[in-house]
């Protein structure tokens, strides 16, 4: 018992060692905080964000469409003599005119009927809305997944800095047992020499996995937008989460969540509109027309009558541009071709989505059971290095075994953490993929 309060001790002024050499500030940072800075933070959020608001302003203004359309002109303006002659253009005389012009016109279109062409292209534009909301998912998917693969190799070499201080510190004291067995009689001064060596060695790991820390927290800040004098550090309680894997068949439906397989979706409904729109142009269009116009002076008498002339007008008009017989029809192919482009790329979609949930799924079991073998190998190799410690202090093994015994059980302890970030990364990676990230 005296010797476990021993241990917990030592790791615990390690840990606080290992925070203070590796930082001058810091602050603890757990994923969900993390993925919260991301959205308010991150450059490629905003640039996404506003693409998403430049769509839906684009469907807004896209349905202003149905309005009527209204049209006014006023103008005023000087009007100079007018000049008439014989069709030979002999006898010509000058006409005096009312010098001041005025004009006034208000014209009002309601289309009634465009084919479809109008609703088609609302459609079409709140397609694109929808795209640009679900690349935005995209866009936060990717980025937070970028950010976890930072954050998961910052907790894996903070857990790897433990180790290595835990080690140093076993390997200190084992230096002052070979030197005291030396001073006995009962090691020799090679022993002392090859595990100061391995001193050396870990302590050289420490300072590699110190750097990586800095390095690791520098590029999270970077995407965050934070200070990069501010260190970063992790959860610690990220590898107690617990983590259901639960089955294939669980993550496979939940891929039609997923943002890529939504899009595919909505790229082939952007196809279908366009296709109809296309063939829209085909129809006529119908529309209501009602103006007001009010000119002066009235130039067509001879002469002139220096008077306004107020008229106005309403009816139904009827437009159709027979061009489109012969020229619409490539467009109609074009995007019947785009169309099924579509469709083809969403079945693809679909056909990644399930390889590549299969394949986490399966490099998620096997990160499970790799934890259990690493565990019971860790355990293993704690007990051979007691063991061979015993009997090298005892002059019953060589220095050889403890270096080998040592190095074993170091190797298990990284192996053990190393396959718990493993698993947490195969989890996550399953809930990006299936756009629950």
């Amino acid at each position: 018992m005296y010797k476990v309060l021993i241990r917990g001790f030592v790791l615990l002024v390690f840990a606080v060692s290992f925070v203070t050499n590796v930082r001058a500030q810091y602050s603890v940072l757990g994923i969900e905080e993390m993925f919260r800075l991301a959205e308010e933070n991150s450059r490629s959020a905003r640039i996404c964000d506003l693409l998403v608001r430049e769509a839906e302003e684009a469907l807004k203004t896209a349905e202003k469409s149905r309005y009527p359309s209204v049209e006014a002109s006023l103008s005023a303006g000087y009007l100079g003599n007018g000049w008439m002659s014989d069709r030979d253009f002999s006898s010509g005389k000058n006409i005096p005119m009312p010098h001041f012009s005025n004009n006034f016109s208000l014209k009002v279109t309601q289309v009634l009927y465009a084919g479809g062409a109008i609703d088609r292209a609302i459609e079409l534009k709140g397609h694109e809305a929808e795209m640009s909301r679900l690349e935005y998912d995209m866009n936060m998917q990717n980025l937070r997944f970028m950010l976890l693969g930072h954050y998961l190799d910052l907790y894996k070499a903070y857990n790897a800095g433990l180790v290595y201080g835990k080690n140093i510190e076993n390997a200190e004291l084992m230096l002052d047992d070979i030197r005291a067995s030396y001073k006995a009689g009962t090691a020799l001064k090679s022993d002392i020499t090859r595990y100061e060596v391995r001193l050396n060695t870990l302590r050289l790991g420490l300072l590699n996995t110190e750097n990586t820390v800095k390095v690791l927290s520098s590029d999270i800040s970077t995407l965050l937008c934070l200070d990069t004098a501010m260190l970063i550090m992790p959860d610690t309680t990220l590898a107690s989460r617990t983590v259901i894997p639960e089955t294939e068949n669980y993550w496979q439906e939940l891929k039609y969540n997923s943002p890529a397989l939504k899009a595919a979706e909505t790229g082939v409904n952007i196809g279908k509109t366009s296709e109809k729109m296309e063939k829209s142009a085909l129809l006529p269009q119908l529309a209501i027309v009602a103006g007001d116009n009010l000119d002066g002076p009235i130039v067509i008498e001879v002469p002139a009558i220096n008077s306004n002339f107020n008229y106005w007008y309403a009816g139904v008009g009827i437009k159709y541009n027979f061009d489109v017989l012969f020229k619409n029809n490539r467009r109609v192919c074009q995007a019947r071709l785009a169309l099924q482009r579509a469709e083809e790329q969403m079945m693809e979609t679909e056909e990644k989505l399930y390889d590549d949930i299969h394949s986490a799924y399966i490099r998620l079991k096997e990160a499970f059971e790799k934890i259990k073998v690493t565990e019971k190998s860790l355990e293993l190799a704690e007990e051979n290095y007691r063991e061979v410690s015993v009997r090298y202090l005892n002059g019953l093994s060589l220095i050889t075994d403890l270096l080998d015994a040592d190095n074993l059980r170091l190797d298990s302890e990284l192996d053990l953490v190393n396959a718990r970030i493993d698993m947490l990364y195969q989890y996550y990676l399953l809930e990006k993929i299936t756009g629950n990230l």
